[in-house]
């Protein structure tokens, strides 16, 4: 114990506008200093965050090049193995705000030059990044700012292709026929994947010629081969001459919403066919469009039906809707326009209050720390005009007081402040609304600099003994007289005990706040659905 409490930077008061003496802190972009993140680090930023977005104080186009360069210099120190393996990882667990990231440093990774035993890696890691064909496509796309079409990159594409059963491959070249300006006939053609030599080598290369060439003639009955069937569905389709007749196909063959011809997608039949298998996130990514479409209504069955869903709590935990998904969702329906695009439709009330109710619902599926949790949300200025990195409309400030909401309805043991050059208590509690959340939150914000340290040393003056600090915050600090990591040392001190430092920087930044070699603090880079169990996860002491 006494090892761990002599470790940590120098306590001596230094101002965050000055680095700490003698450590390796570098200037940030806000005037204040940090210490400058590692290249992996950076690299898992990157794969998390993307470049969709800057923080307060960064913008967009500087952060791709910056990680883009981590990654260049990774390689080049021998560690490109390491790198594409940290690309696998988070993007087969879906930590990543989109999938995106993961494959431009994949086709980074697949074009390296003196090193074709890392080009070969790489590529052959190309199925479990791009699980899906919108992935592939997307790819494809990608490695053309990198390389050309050699023989290992046709290799590994073609593989893509014969690794997939015929009844998933058919899915997904129905699903998936074209995006950013490539189709599966493109690839195909480009790759040359041989249907000879597997079990399913007929239904294959009847596969593949659909993709390439299309079928000459569709007959009134059900293609012979089972896993040919939804083919043979989405042909149906485009010659169907009634709306019934496609809703029937759906209700059948289980199409999908991107088998449905265009024209058919303004059909209340056809829309009602498809919102009867379809799963809980998708109905909640489309209650514009059926509201639109006129799908949804006052008092209509299908209202009804989505209410009914909307309410269950078990359909709820078995989507696995985080309430931040759900407040996105709100947020954007009662918009009542796109984001993108010109789509308008007018949001129902039942609606609105099924989403509402569904919002509060996914809290009880949190699984609680069981720790004593100090949560500090900053209420600076910047957090009420900045917006998470990753969800459209969501303004870092609701995105806070949505969490503390969760906090508050999981854990039995915490305390909330609100903090930007001093820190004051928020009564936030599980009986309170978001709406009540962001008022108190409102009512003690200030047009002030955020200092980092505030949190802690308020703890340390209350003499509260915590597990766990948590910070939510844009990330970057420079207005407070003391260094964050010199201050959680004291603390520790103090306390006498191991205590976890969470710092959620909701946007993305080139500098980390906490000391990088301190194994109980944890910075996180944005804010997705996968954070908080992230959060739960570390305090828990589980990594």
């Amino acid at each position: 114990m006494q090892a761990y409490l002599n470790q940590g930077p120098r306590t001596v008061k230094t101002p965050q506008n000055e680095p700490i003496p003698g450590s390796s802190q570098v200037a940030n972009n806000a005037g204040g200093f940090g210490w400058s993140v590692d290249d992996l680090t950076r690299l898992k930023r990157f794969l998390i965050l993307g470049s969709a977005g800057g923080t307060y104080y960064v913008g967009e186009r500087k952060l791709t090049a910056q990680n883009l360069e981590a990654l260049e210099r990774l390689v080049q120190a021998g560690r490109g193995r390491e790198v594409v393996d940290l690309i696998v990882e988070i993007s087969k667990a879906g930590r990543g705000v989109s999938n995106d990231p993961a494959l431009f440093a994949l086709a980074a990774c697949s074009a390296v030059k003196d090193d074709a035993a890392l080009r070969t890696y790489a590529l052959s890691k190309l199925p479990e990044v791009a699980r899906t064909g919108t992935h592939v496509l997307h790819f494809v796309l990608l490695v053309k700012q990198f390389r050309g079409w050699g023989r290992a990159y046709k290799r590994a594409v073609a593989d893509w292709f014969t690794r997939k059963p015929v009844r998933d491959l058919a899915f997904q070249a129905v699903k998936y026929q074209n995006r950013d300006g490539y189709r599966m006939r493109d690839l195909l053609r480009l790759a040359h994947p041989h249907p000879l030599g597997s079990p399913d080598t007929e239904g294959r290369g009847i596969l593949y010629h659909w993709i390439t060439k299309g079928w000459d003639a569709v007959g009134d009955e059900p293609h012979s081969m089972e896993a040919l069937r939804l083919v043979w569905a989405f042909e149906r389709a485009k010659r169907a001459t009634s709306d019934r007749e496609v809703a029937d196909l759906i209700r059948k063959y289980r199409m999908p919403r991107e088998a449905v011809p265009t024209e058919r997608l303004h059909s209340v039949e056809v829309w009602n066919a498809l919102l009867e298998e379809m799963p809980m996130e998708a109905m909640v990514r489309n209650l514009a469009t059926m509201t639109r479409e006129g799908v949804l209504k006052p008092m209509g069955a299908a209202t009804i039906e989505v209410m009914k869903r909307l309410g269950d709590e078990e359909r709820i935990k078995r989507a696995r809707l985080h309430p931040i998904k759900l407040l996105a969702a709100t947020m954007t329906y009662q918009e009542g326009k796109s984001v993108r695009g010109d789509g308008k439709w007018e949001p129902l009330r039942e609606i609105l209050d099924a989403l509402d109710m569904a919002f509060y619902l996914s809290f009880k599926h949190v699984v609680p720390t069981g720790k004593r949790i100090l949560l500090a949300i900053d209420t600076s200025g910047s957090m009420w005009g900045n917006k998470v990195n990753g969800i459209p409309n969501l303004p870092a400030a609701m995105g806070a007081a949505a969490l503390a909401l969760v906090v508050a309805a999981s854990e039995t043991t915490y305390h909330i402040v609100g903090f930007e050059t001093g820190c004051h208590p928020l009564t936030i509690s599980p009986r309170h609304r978001l709406g009540e959340a962001l008022a108190l939150m409102q009512a003690q914000s200030r047009p002030l600099g955020t200092d980092l340290a505030q949190p802690i040393l308020y703890a340390s003056e209350r003499g509260l003994d915590v597990d766990a600090i948590v910070m939510l915050s844009d990330g970057e600090t420079w207005a407070g007289r003391q260094h964050p990591a010199q201050a959680l040392t004291e603390y520790r001190r103090k306390v006498g005990h191991a205590v976890k430092l969470v710092n959620v920087a909701m946007c993305s930044t080139h500098v980390t706040n906490n000391d990088p070699s301190d194994r109980d603090a944890l910075e996180c880079f944005g804010f997705d659905t996968a954070m908080p169990e992230l959060i739960s996860a570390f305090v828990r002491g589980e990594f």
